[in-house]
């Protein structure tokens, strides 16, 4: 694939409440696709960007296979967005190509929440780590003033959040501080109808459904729920109401 691939289910032009950035197509299904459901179930405008299409792979006959498999998880995820951008696969660098490619589609969709790819992957692949930097710089970049001829002339956007999320699931706890449980007890099972969408990467892994299942369920039981997604905030979390924090309402993080 050479060129961006969009799926939009929006049905109108609005933004975006959440956007989930990945490397590859099923990332943003293993680390987040939890989050994602529940995001949607609550009412959230959601949207995935898979930076590159994933492709070539051993066990795929081509990226159009691999875009189906994409959309047909999103729609499972409750996704109303979902953007493959043609930055190159197994190639990926924190370069101003790629880093202008994601601030655009920042600027075009809105979001208020962006989940960034976090930590590191041993053994698996180092596009992981380049995701992360891309889109730390993606998010500053939307934001620049008297730059807009890099960004199709789009509007300038302040994305005010942003949360890493992980795909650890060889290491016993993910690689970071200021870390939180997201409960996803009622999406678990959506979770995993998404990552099983793509034939062509597990098909021939089905165990990779039951590590994932172990791997939430811990993380969830943990803080008392069936199943949890760890997120970590950037800088130090921080709160104005220390008692609708304990009680489980809104937390807010430091500016």
């Amino acid at each position: 694939m050479n060129e961006k691939n969009t799926w939009d289910q929006r049905g109108e032009d609005a933004p975006l409440d959440v956007l989930a950035v990945g490397a590859h197509p099923d990332d943003v299904e293993i680390g987040c696709g939890g989050i994602v459901h529940t995001l949607s179930r609550q009412g959230y405008r959601v949207g995935i960007i898979d930076l590159t299409d994933g492709e070539p792979t051993p066990q795929s006959p081509g990226p159009e296979t691999r875009l189906d498999e994409a959309a047909a998880a999103a729609r499972t995820l409750g996704a109303c967005v979902r953007v493959t951008l043609a930055l190159p696969n197994r190639r990926l660098f924190d370069d101003f190509e790629a880093r202008c490619a994601l601030a655009t589609e920042f600027r075009r969709y809105r979001p208020q929440l962006v989940l960034c790819l976090g930590g590191d992957t041993p053994f698996a692949s180092p596009d992981h780590e380049a995701a992360r930097r891309i889109t730390e710089a993606a998010i500053f970049y939307a934001r620049l003033s008297k730059w807009d001829e890099h960004f199709e002339n789009l509007p300038v956007h302040n994305i005010p959040h942003y949360l890493f999320y992980f795909l650890s699931l060889r290491q016993l706890a993910p690689p970071a501080e200021n870390l939180m449980v997201v409960d996803i007890s009622a999406s678990l099972d959506a979770k995993l109808a998404a990552v099983a969408c793509y034939h062509t990467q597990f098909g021939h892994r089905p165990e990779i459904l039951d590590r994932i299942r172990d791997v939430n369920a811990q993380q969830g039981r943990t803080c008392g729920y069936a199943a949890g997604e760890v997120v970590a905030h950037p800088t130090t979390w921080g709160t104005q109401d220390l008692m609708a924090s304990v009680l489980g309402r809104a937390v807010c993080p430091t500016s």
